[in-house]
């Protein structure tokens, strides 16, 4: 009888201090009350696969992918975790985004936070400072009617969060009109079946492509990159993205 291998995560960057990797949508970074149902971790494939403990030093949503970082000591850990927190970390995102948004702009909506047991956060009603920049970068229109048009709008956007709030991303997309595609929560149904239809993908449209920060021992600048998903990417080509995709990976390159 044959035994599976064990799971593993592809590694984009590795030393005694930290390791970075490309997490696939639908993986939990760590247990969480939101989703007790399930028994795969990030966290705990990572540590099995390189054979020793890590230490999250922020989160991606469930349905996120791209760059994932952990350290690899309690110290490392503290240092990155307090460069999320004084907002030094500069982290970019792609998603594919519901009509056509200004072609860029800066979303200031407070947002209240939000509860997870697992990690000691409790749900409060006053709301928190959150920033997001955005960019556009590529539009199409679809002739297939959603609700009440005879065709369909979407978006390709660069987002930067300026703030590390729960769901922000998702949210602030749905607070200006123009939720991601594939979000079950603060989304559109109607336009996420029809993704679902054309496509064959059931995901949130959301990747974190790039991250910049400074190595928590020796200072150095890091740039971390994930390219798209497969399935992401392959809804970038179908609808005729690819070379506006390219054309700005060249410049955050630079």
């Amino acid at each position: 009888m044959s035994v599976a291998a064990p799971e593993s995560l592809p590694i984009l960057y590795r030393d005694d201090s930290l390791v970075a990797i490309h997490k696939p949508a639908g993986l939990l970074v760590h247990r969480s009350v939101l989703d007790r149902h399930e028994t795969r971790f990030a966290l705990q494939i990572l540590r099995d696969q390189i054979g020793q403990k890590v230490y999250p030093v922020h989160r991606l949503d469930k349905g996120t992918s791209g760059v994932l970082l952990f350290a690899l000591d309690r110290e490392a850990g503290r240092l990155l975790t307090s460069q999320f927190e004084r907002g030094e970390v500069i982290k970019r995102y792609l998603a594919v985004v519901r009509g056509h948004p200004p072609e860029s702009g800066e979303i200031d909506h407070p947002l209240a936070r939000m509860a997870d047991e697992h990690s000691g956060i409790t749900a409060s009603a006053a709301a928190q400072p959150a920033q997001t920049r955005y960019r556009r970068l590529a539009t199409v229109e679809l002739p297939v009617r959603v609700d009440r048009y005879p065709s369909s709008r979407y978006a390709l956007v660069e987002l930067h969060p300026l703030t590390g709030r729960w769901h922000q991303l998702r949210r602030h997309m749905k607070h200006i009109a123009h939720p991601i595609i594939g979000d079950a929560t603060h989304g559109k149904g109607r336009h996420n079946r029809l993704f679902q239809e054309l496509f064959g993908y059931q995901r949130l449209l959301l990747a974190a492509t790039d991250m910049r920060l400074a190595h928590p021992v020796s200072g150095q600048a890091l740039h971390l990159q994930a390219a798209l998903a497969e399935d992401f990417a392959d809804v970038v080509e179908r609808l005729g993205w690819s070379e506006a995709l390219s054309y700005q990976a060249h410049r955050t390159a630079r």
